[in-house]
C-alpha cells in the first residue's frame, strides 16, 4: 500500500510539474525597440528588465491567469491579462505610448533646431497639457505654478499683476516666447500673460539660465517657450469648461478644418469671466480682481513639397479688469472719491515660419504684435502702446561632424505712454515723445558630434542697439552620454538686458512719481554657469525613477536698481554700485511605482543677494527655497483619476514702508495644495472636479492688513515731513501711505471646482 501511495505521489507531482509554459516577446515604441524597460507580473517576485533590443522572456511558469505589465522611462505603464494553458508559449509585442514627460521628446528651445531631447547639449524641460490637467487653471501664467523653480509672483493686490520667476529672478529676467518669437515682453508681461490660454498649447520648453546668444535681449534669468499645436495633431473639436465656486467661469474651444488639399487650419477661443465681489479678510477692497477676457488664436499649417514647413498664426485679446474698493463702478473711474484700478487691454499679434525653397536649410520667421493699454490706478491715468515687429533667418548646416546654425535676426520696438518713460534717452529733453528701439544682430552655432558620447556647442552673438551700443554674447555647452541611464551637461555663458523703466515696475507704471536717472543707464550683463546631471534607472518590481540635478550660478554687474526711498515723489534710477549673485541647486524626481501611483517632485535651493556699495541683502521677494509635488494614481476599475498638487515656499523678504509699519517683514513658510478627481467612463468625455487650496492659506493670516491704508487711498490724512518722509499723526501713527504692493501669494482661499472635457478625435 505504501508503495502504491508513492508512486501515485511521484506521477501526480510529475503531471503538476510538467504544466509549465513561457511568455516572451518584445517592447517597442514608435516602431523602436525599447531597452531596459521594466517587465514583471503582478501578484509575483518575477520580473526582468528587456535587452538592447527589447526582448524579454519568462520561463517555467505554471498554467494560470496571469496580469502582464510593462513600464519604462517616459511611457506610459502597460497591463494585460494573459491566461497560460499548459506547455503553451505566449509571444507578445507590446507598444508602449509616450508619458507626459519624456527624455525622448522633441526640443527646440536650447538650439534652435528640433532635436531629441535626450541628445540635446542644453538641459531642455518639457512640460506637455497632460501636466497641466492635473491642475486646470485658466490661462498658462497660473498653470506654471507646479513647475520647480517657477513662480507666478504677483505684484500688486489691487490689480493682480504678475510675473514669472525663474530660480528667484524676478519677471523681466525672463522671456517667454510663442513658437519661439519673442511676442510676450516689456509691456505685455504685466497683463498679456494671463490671456494666452491653454487650449493652443503643445507643450512648455524651460531654459534657466542665460540664453541671450541665441535669443538676445531679456533672456538673462530663463526662458519659457509655449509651442502652440499643430492642426494636423489636434482633434477636430474639443472643449474643457470649468467653474469654481467663488465664481470664476473658463470656457476653451478648439476646432480644426482642412481648407482644400494643401492647408488646415485650427482654431482656438478661450473665455474667462470673474465678476464675483470677494472680501473675505475685509479690508473694503476686492481679494480678486474681476476679470472679463476673450481671447481668438487660428494656426493655418501648409503642406509644401519636400515637407517644407510654412506656417501662419494670429491671435486676438481683449480684457476689461478692475480691482478696489468694494462700491466701485465705472463711474468711478480715474477720479478720487473712490479706488479702483482699472485696465483695458487690446492685443493682437500674427507670427509664421516660412522655409525657403532652396537646397540649404534656410528658415524665415517673423512676428509682428501692437498691445494697447487704457488703464487707470486710482486717479492717475497710464495710457501706452507698444509695437514689436521681429524677423529672423536662420540657415542649418551639416558639415562632418559640425552641425552649424547661422542666424541673422532684427527687432524693432515703438513704445509710447503718458510718461515720462517715452523722454529722450539721455533725459535731456523733457517732452515726451515715443521711444523707438532697433535691435539687428547676428548669432552662430556650431554642435559638434566629438563621438557617440561626447557633443560640444559652441556659440556667439552680436547685436547692436541704437541706445546701447554694441554687444557680444558668447556661449558654450557640453554633453557627456556616459551610458544610456546617465547624462552630464555643462553650460556656461553670458547674458544682457536692456532695461524697459516704465512696464517694469508697478510704481513707475502709474506715473504718480518723478523719474531721475542719475547717470547713462547702461545694459545688464550677466555671467552664469551650471551643470545638469540626469539619472535613470528601472528597479526589479517594475518600477521607474528619473533623476536631475542642476547647480547653478549667475552672476550680475550693471544691475539697475530703482530707489524708492531716498524721496516719496521721485524714483531713482541707476546702475548698481557693486553687483548681484543668483545661485543654488535644483532637483526634479519622476518616479512611476509598479503600483500605478506616478510622482513628479522637484526642489529648488538657492541664494539671490545684491550687493551695493560694499553691504549684500537678500532680494526683496525672492525665496530661499521653492518645492513642488504632484502624485497621481488611475483606479482603473472606476476609471477615476486621483490628482494631488502643490507647492512650498520658503520666507521672503517683504517690502515695507517704514520701522512703524506693523506688517511682517518676512513671509512665513506657506504652501498652496489642490486635489482633483477626473472620471474617463463616458465615451470622448472626461468629468472632472477637486478643490483648489486645500489649506485654505492666503497671505493675511498673521497680518494684522495686507494694503497699508485702504481706508485712505488717496493720501488724503497723510502729511509728510520736512524731508519729504511721511510723519506719524494722531490719523497716521504708523506714518503709513496707501501701499497694495505688499503681496507675494494669491490672495484666493479655499475653493471648489467642476468641470468637463469633449473631445472629437
Amino acid at each position: 500500500m505504501r508503495v502504491t501511495l508513492s508512486i501515485f505521489f511521484l506521477l501526480v507531482c510529475g503531471l503538476v510539474s510538467g504544466q509549465t509554459g513561457s511568455i516572451s516577446g518584445h517592447v517597442v515604441a514608435d516602431g523602436k525597440a525599447v531597452a531596459f524597460a521594466s517587465v514583471s507580473i503582478s501578484g509575483s517576485a518575477k520580473g526582468t528588465i528587456t535587452d538592447s533590443v527589447g526582448y524579454f522572456q519568462f520561463t517555467a511558469l505554471t498554467t494560470a491567469a496571469y496580469k502582464l505589465k510593462a513600464t519604462a522611462s517616459g511611457y506610459l505603464p502597460f497591463e494585460k491579462k494573459i491566461t497560460l494553458k499548459n506547455d503553451s508559449t505566449i509571444q507578445l509585442a507590446i507598444e508602449l505610448t509616450r508619458g507626459e514627460r519624456s527624455l525622448e521628446d522633441v526640443v527646440v528651445t536650447g538650439t534652435l533646431k528640433e532635436v531629441k531631447r535626450l541628445e540635446s547639449p542644453v538641459s531642455v524641460e518639457v512640460y506637455t497639457p497632460a501636466y497641466f490637467k492635473k491642475n486646470p487653471t485658466p490661462n498658462i501664467y497660473d498653470a506654471l505654478q507646479n513647475i520647480n523653480g517657477v513662480r507666478p509672483q504677483l505684484n500688486c493686490q489691487v490689480c493682480n499683476t504678475g510675473d514669472i520667476h525663474i530660480n528667484g529672478l524676478e519677471g523681466p529676467y525672463t522671456m517667454v516666447l510663442l513658437d519661439g518669437m519673442p511676442i510676450v515682453s516689456s509691456l505685455s508681461t504685466v497683463y498679456g500673460l494671463s490671456g494666452i490660454p491653454n487650449s493652443l498649447v503643445e507643450r512648455i520648453e524651460i531654459v534657466k539660465g542665460p540664453a541671450s546668444s541665441l535669443y538676445g535681449s531679456e533672456a538673462v534669468g530663463g526662458l519659457i517657450n509655449i509651442i502652440t499645436k499643430k492642426p494636423e495633431n489636434a482633434p477636430r473639436f474639443s472643449a474643457d469648461i470649468f467653474s469654481t465656486t467663488w465664481g470664476e467661469l473658463n470656457t476653451d474651444l478648439s476646432f480644426k478644418l482642412h481648407a482644400g488639399k494643401h492647408a488646415s487650419v485650427l482654431t482656438g477661443i478661450n473665455y474667462f469671466n470673474f465678476q464675483n465681489r470677494v472680501d473675505n479678510n475685509h479690508d473694503h477692497f476686492t481679494d480678486m480682481t474681476l476679470q472679463d477676457r476673450i481671447s481668438v488664436f487660428q494656426k493655418w499649417n501648409f503642406s509644401r513639397k519636400n515637407n517644407r514647413a510654412f506656417s501662419l498664426a494670429g491671435r486676438y485679446m481683449y480684457e476689461d479688469r478692475w480691482g478696489g474698493d468694494m462700491r466701485w463702478n465705472k463711474s468711478f473711474r480715474g477720479g478720487d472719491s473712490i479706488y479702483g484700478e482699472s485696465i483695458y487691454t487690446n492685443r493682437w499679434e500674427i507670427l509664421g515660419n516660412y522655409q525657403l525653397p532652396t537646397v540649404e536649410k534656410l528658415m524665415l520667421s517673423l512676428s509682428y504684435n501692437e498691445h494697447y493699454q487704457n488703464s487707470v490706478y486710482g486717479k492717475i491715468a497710464y495710457i501706452a502702446q507698444q509695437k514689436i515687429a521681429f524677423t529672423q533667418l536662420t540657415w542649418d548646416k551639416k558639415i562632418g561632424s559640425n552641425d552649424f546654425l547661422f542666424g541673422a535676426a532684427l527687432r524693432y520696438t515703438f513704445y509710447d505712454d503718458n510718461t515720462p518713460g517715452t523722454a529722450s534717452a539721455d533725459s535731456t529733453n523733457p517732452t515726451s515723445q515715443p521711444q523707438k528701439t532697433w535691435l539687428p544682430g547676428i548669432f552662430v552655432q556650431d554642435e559638434i558630434a566629438i563621438n557617440t558620447k561626447h557633443k560640444l556647442l559652441l556659440g556667439a552673438r552680436y547685436d547692436h542697439n541704437n541706445y546701447h551700443g554694441d554687444i557680444f554674447t558668447p556661449r558654450f555647452a557640453y554633453k557627456w552620454s556616459i551610458n544610456d541611464h546617465n547624462i552630464l551637461r555643462l553650460n556656461a555663458g553670458t547674458g544682457f538686458r536692456v532695461v524697459n523703466l516704465f512696464t517694469e515696475d508697478h510704481a513707475a507704471l502709474t506715473g504718480a512719481r518723478v523719474v531721475e536717472i542719475k547717470n547713462e543707464l547702461k545694459p545688464e550683463r550677466s555671467y552664469n554657469a551650471n551643470i545638469n546631471y540626469i539619472k535613470k534607472f528601472h528597479t526589479r518590481n517594475g518600477s521607474a525613477v528619473n533623476i536631475d540635478a542642476s547647480a547653478f550660478y549667475t552672476y550680475f554687474n550693471n544691475r539697475i536698481v530703482g530707489d524708492f526711498d531716498t524721496s516719496p515723489d521721485t524714483i531713482f534710477y541707476d546702475n548698481l554700485n557693486g553687483y548681484a549673485v543668483s545661485k543654488g541647486i535644483t532637483l526634479n524626481i519622476d518616479i512611476a511605482l509598479r503600483n500605478g501611483i506616478k510622482i513628479i517632485t522637484g526642489a529648488t535651493f538657492m541664494g539671490n543677494t545684491l550687493t551695493q556699495d560694499g553691504k549684500t541683502a537678500q532680494q526683496i521677494l525672492t525665496e530661499k527655497f521653492t518645492g513642488t509635488w504632484s502624485v497621481s494614481y488611475k483606479i482603473k476599475k472606476f476609471n477615476l483619476a486621483i490628482d494631488y498638487t502643490g507647492n512650498v515656499y520658503s520666507p521672503m523678504r517683504l517690502p515695507l514702508l517704514g520701522d512703524l509699519d506693523p506688517r511682517k517683514e518676512y513671509s512665513p513658510w506657506w504652501s498652496i495644495q489642490n486635489i482633483q478627481f477626473t472620471y474617463g467612463g463616458i465615451k470622448k468625455f472626461e468629468l472632472y472636479a477637486g478643490i483648489k487650496n486645500l489649506l485654505n492659506w492666503t497671505p493675511n493670516k498673521g497680518n494684522p492688513f495686507i494694503i497699508a491704508r485702504s481706508h485712505d487711498p488717496f493720501d488724503k490724512d497723510v502729511d509728510y515731513g520736512s524731508n519729504g518722509q511721511v510723519v506719524p499723526t494722531l490719523l497716521n501713527p504708523r506714518a503709513l501711505s496707501f501701499d497694495p504692493t505688499y503681496v507675494f501669494a494669491p490672495n484666493q482661499g479655499m475653493r471648489g471646482f467642476v468641470g468637463i472635457r469633449y473631445s472629437l478625435k
